[in-house]
């Protein structure tokens, strides 16, 4: 294995679901080696450094083997090192665990059913007039 893509290694690394993903994301300026977007035909030499930004959070991999098919996670994590700096990883973690979807969050009941009827005053579905 003397050449492989960036777009190939990332995917079998486990960086990206799918190789196209990791194409696009690498085409949309996500992924950098030395502060320069990368194209996704770059072949991926060991000791490289990359930045990648993610939907989920930002990357910095150093290179340690190639790797060019997709392995579990745990075989995958020992061709690159994770040097991504310590304050990326707790914003990610603090953003991911702030994040509000709409519903209601687990272990929080019903309302009563005096919040219910404040609720329904409130809203307007008390029609008593």
């Amino acid at each position: 294995m003397e050449k492989l893509r960036i777009d190939k290694y990332l995917w079998s690394i486990r960086v990206f679901k799918t190789r196209s993903i990791a194409a696009e994301a690498i085409d949309r300026g996500k992924v950098r080696v030395n502060g320069e977007p990368v194209k996704p035909a770059r072949a991926v030499v060991k000791g490289d450094e990359y930045d990648i930004r993610t939907e989920a959070r930002r990357w910095v991999i150093r290179v340690k083997e190639l790797l060019d098919h997709r392995v579990q996670y745990t075989e995958a994590i020992q061709y690159y090192e994770d040097i991504t700096p310590a304050e990326d990883k707790e914003v990610i973690k603090y953003q991911a665990s702030s994040f509000n979807t709409g519903k209601r969050q687990s272990k929080v009941g019903r309302p009563t059913k005096k919040e219910r009827r404040d609720l329904d005053g409130f809203v307007g579905g008390d029609s008593d007039l």
